[in-house]
Order: C-alpha cells, then sequence, then structure tokens
C-alpha cells in the first residue's frame, strides 16, 4: 500500500496517510487532532488551507464556496491527499494518550 506524507504548518508535525484514507483520518490515527464535527463535508468546521500539494474531495461538491476552491481551501474529512502534502491548520493539537 503506498503511503504520502501530510505536513502541518506552522507546527512543523508530519505524518502517513495511506491511498484514499481522508487527511483527517489520517491525522487522528498519528495522534494529532483537528478539528471536526459532521465528518461528511457540510459543517465545515475542518475547514484549512492547503498550501502545497494536490487533494481531492470524496464528495461531488463539500461545503466550500468556488472561490474557497480557487484559494486552496480543503475540508480534510472529505479530502484525501493525492501526494506528499502541506496543510496550514493553526488549531491542530497533539492527542496525549494515558499511561
Amino acid at each position: 500500500m503506498s503511503t504520502v506524507t501530510i505536513t502541518l504548518q506552522p507546527s512543523g508535525w508530519s505524518f502517513a496517510a495511506d491511498a484514499g484514507e481522508t487527511i483527517l483520518h489520517a491525522a487522528e490515527r498519528a495522534g494529532v487532532d483537528l478539528p471536526s464535527s459532521c465528518r461528511n463535508g457540510t459543517c465545515r468546521t475542518c475547514l484549512c488551507r492547503l498550501n502545497a500539494g494536490g487533494a481531492r474531495h470524496l464528495v461531488e461538491w463539500p461545503g466550500l464556496s468556488f472561490d474557497e476552491k480557487r484559494e486552496g481551501y480543503i475540508l480534510p474529512c472529505v479530502a484525501v491527499a493525492e501526494g506528499d502534502v502541506t496543510v496550514e491548520q493553526r488549531l491542530a493539537r497533539r492527542i496525549v494518550f494515558p499511561d
């Protein structure tokens, strides 16, 4: 199975995503909490900007305006990286698991 690397800015944290895996799911698997709510591309809680690389959405028309799409905004809950990407998400936090 091929993987891609997702890098978050400004934190610089990186993690792997499997082919076809959403950016949100890959982040959670890596112990990174990104803002999210609906997980189906409508609420916009996870809205962030793609600074480098490409991504495609798994739904035909996610909750983004034409201008937002053109400016590089994505919804990680329904977005899959098409190679290594850099995503700007200032609200990302590390998940701390209890021992």
